[in-house]
């Protein structure tokens, strides 16, 4: 069975490929920028928030073992989609909720959840659902970023405590 693939936002990409290369089923987490309009983004560019694009993570997954539900269920828990533009600490619009969606299929799975998953939230969602137009790979230092410096400060600080909270550790 060929692989599925979806582009998440959610605040930091480092929390969010943490998060996601922990639920069964997903094959592979990518960081990347999109949603924006600059032609291959640096980090640098980015944290600027003149790009237009978000953190985001490309979730390479198997729908045999897990389903493109289950990937937006952990989506919508994995982050507070009601804050606009930011997530804790970090602020921009390079932070927002985003979900950018490949196909009819996966914009219609979006539109459910996130009505689903509206009940959960005592403020109204401001997740963006968009077609995704480009995705750009970040830099080699962003990828598996959490597993490779476990002992960092924002990992111990923020990714850590998310992990626990979701039960992932």
């Amino acid at each position: 069975m060929a692989l599925e693939t979806i582009v998440l936002g959610g605040g930091c990409f480092w929390c969010l490929e943490a998060v996601f290369q922990r639920l069964s089923g997903v094959e592979r987490v990518v960081s990347g920028y999109a949603g924006g309009q600059t032609e291959n983004p640096t980090y640098q560019a980015i944290c600027s928030g003149a790009t237009g694009h978000a953190e985001v993570v490309r979730v390479h997954y198997n729908p045999e073992q897990c389903s493109l539900a289950e990937v937006l269920d952990l989506f919508w828990r994995c982050h507070d989609p009601t804050t606009l533009n930011r997530q804790g600490a970090d602020v921009g619009t390079q932070y927002r909720s985003i979900i950018l969606y490949q196909g009819l299929e996966q914009k219609q799975a979006a539109e459910t959840s996130m009505e689903g998953a509206r009940n959960g939230f005592s403020q109204p969602i401001v997740t963006e659902i968009s077609p995704l137009t480009r995705f750009y790979e970040a830099e080699p230092y962003h990828q598996d970023y959490y597993n490779d410096n476990k002992q960092a400060g924002y990992c111990r600080v923020v990714i850590q405590p998310k992990l626990d909270k979701l039960g992932m550790t």
